[in-house]
């Protein structure tokens, strides 16, 4: 369907010209907040723009939905299942920490038809990690094919814990209360680094609270074709059209997904 190879240059080509030369660099009327909590610069926005242009060029007829787009039409969104392939972008994943002039961002790019994960990409700019996969053909870095951590009980297992803000009271105090049942680590504040760092074995586990396409569609899919379980907490694959739902848990395989469900979630 598509040149993998050509999208990565593409991804690190822009990192290069357009993110870059302006981390660090932004002017405080360059970052607005476009939603309570949230954050937007004019890098979020010239890339995306850039991404857009350069990908439906790379794949005529392919639509595209991006973050920063759907925050200004939220109508797009309803492509995100078309038949047609679609781009999920996430320009700058990790906004905050971009315009706070941390490390921690990521570009974020899938390739989905019909509600399935076909590609994706997600880079670093700063440190150039870059996970690739491709549907059936695994997930890579710099030529090196990642594999998930190794599976363990969940009071050795360490992970990610992301339910407070956009968690419902309830189901955040009940993460909360049982954070020392297994080894939390601090969030990095940006999905796509946490995905990568899942992907590469660096940690066992995630749980998320907002499901929003840009920030899960690439990592999941980087996850899975690392060997890792990415399901949804009624315990269903996780697609980029599930969006409304509660929470999606990662883990090494569905043994220690049910192990994770039931220390951290179960009733």
């Amino acid at each position: 369907m598509i040149d993998i190879a050509k999208v990565s240059a593409v991804i690190e080509e822009i990192a290069a010209a357009d993110v870059l030369p302006r981390f660090q660099a932004l002017a405080a009327h360059e970052i607005e907040e476009k939603a309570a909590g949230e954050l937007v610069t004019v890098v979020d926005v010239a890339v995306e723009n850039l991404l857009t242009s350069r990908l439906k060029d790379l794949l005529p007829g392919s639509l595209v939905v991006g973050e920063e787009a759907v925050h200004a039409d939220p109508t797009l969104m309803k492509q995100v299942t078309a038949d047609a392939p679609v781009w999920i972008i996430d320009p700058i994943d990790g906004t905050r920490n971009f315009a706070h002039g941390r490390e921690a961002f990521a570009i974020m790019v899938a390739l989905v038809q019909g509600d399935e994960s076909e590609a994706a990409w997600i880079l670093e700019p700063v440190s150039g990690r870059f996970g690739v996969a491709e549907r059936g053909s695994g997930a890579w870095m710099g030529g090196r094919r990642l594999r998930v951590a190794a599976p363990d009980t969940p009071a050795r297992m360490t992970g990610s814990l992301h339910a407070s803000s956009y968690a419902p009271k309830e189901l955040a105090r009940r993460v909360d209360q049982r954070r020392d049942r297994v080894k939390a680590v601090k969030s990095l504040r940006c999905a796509g680094a946490e995905y990568l760092r899942l992907a590469a074995g660096e940690t066992h586990f995630s749980l998320f609270t907002r499901l929003m396409p840009w920030d899960h569609v690439p990592g999941t899919l980087l996850h899975q074709e690392a060997g890792g379980t990415a399901l949804c907490f009624d315990g269903t694959p996780y697609t980029a059209g599930r969006y409304r739902d509660l929470g999606l848990l990662m883990a090494p395989d569905r043994a220690s997904w049910d192990a994770l469900y039931g220390t951290l979630l179960d009733d």
